[in-house]
């Protein structure tokens, strides 16, 4: 299997020259944009790996779906969605446009910038310390990494340069549709997307998600079935942006990207892939990781369509 994942790298390191990192966020420029890693993690805890799967980066949106199946487990989908909607919004994924010509004015998804500001708003806690303590908490259980811990330099970075994802959070706000105080939500939208990662945890969670939410090495259950198959078919929807249905045609794996490069995918009752390529496309996903995904899904007939 690693001979295929090295051999898949291997072929699609070039597509890197083709992309550039991420610049709006300053310290995610210092990444090297020819770096590329997968690894896959399979329902009986095996383990393959190829390319630079040692190198931490932050996961950014790939956080979304997670604290999607959180928040849906904290106050269930029928008031998460009465504030979030369900439907791609073919536009980029920190657009603002559509918050004020829909009516009413919310978010399209969760996988974009402005659903997931308002799906971490609506994570239960005393204080953002308490609601941050609990994402960790659940993060390194899909992960099993009890050691993931925020990037600070990351967090600061995007502190001081969001906003846009201000502006988004202060129309929500406006409109009523966002309760909570907006510069405590945007701290812990801020923290959460600074969470440091590797592959190695990317896959973990994805097979974990493949799992229907039981976790693979303990037999508990952490994310509730039905919340399992909803974040799933948003990752297939919306997932990659607004290139999910190119994405769902070429490579058919449920899977989420960041602006930090990484790719979460998960191969229901299969698998859970991480990939790490920080050149991204104009749509902000991965240049290499996408070929890397859609080779693996070619080679192993993973596609669920």
């Amino acid at each position: 299997m690693e001979k295929i994942l090295q051999q898949i790298i291997d072929d699609n390191k070039k597509y890197a020259e083709y992309g550039n990192v991420a610049t709006y966020i300053p310290e995610l420029r210092k990444a090297n944009k020819n770096d590329l890693g997968i690894c896959i993690v399979d329902m009986n805890n095996n383990i393959y790996e190829a390319g630079n799967c040692d190198k931490k980066f932050t996961i950014q949106s790939v956080s979304k779906p997670i604290t999607l199946a959180l928040a849906i487990m904290d106050s269930g989908k029928d008031k998460i969605f009465s504030k979030v909607g369900m439907e791609p919004s073919g536009d980029p994924f920190n657009s603002i446009m559509k918050l004020e010509t829909s009516k009413p004015s919310i978010p399209y998804n969760p996988m974009i910038n402005a659903g997931a500001i308002m799906i971490t708003s609506m994570i239960k806690g005393k204080n953002n310390e308490d609601k941050l303590n609990r994402i960790m908490s659940f993060f390194k259980k899909l992960s099993g990494n009890e050691n993931l811990s925020i990037n600070e330099e990351v967090y600061m970075s995007e502190k001081l340069t969001g906003d846009r994802n201000r502006a988004m959070a202060y129309l929500l706000k406006g409109e009523g549709v966002l309760t909570e105080n907006v510069d405590e939500v945007l701290d812990l939208y801020f923290k959460q997307c600074s969470i440091e990662i590797t592959v190695r945890d990317l896959a973990r969670m994805g097979v974990n998600l493949a799992s229907h939410g039981v976790d693979i090495l303990t037999g508990k259950r952490l994310i509730d079935e039905e919340v399992s198959k909803i974040v799933k078919t948003f990752m297939v929807t919306c997932g990659m942006y607004d290139a999910s249905g190119e994405y769902a045609i070429n490579v058919g794996i449920p899977s989420k990207s960041g602006v930090g490069g990484g790719i979460m995918g998960t191969v229901p009752n299969k698998m859970g892939i991480g990939v790490y390529g920080p050149s991204l496309d104009e749509k902000g996903n991965s240049m290499a990781g996408i070929k890397v995904m859609q080779g693996i899904s070619q080679q192993m007939n993973l596609s669920i369509f």
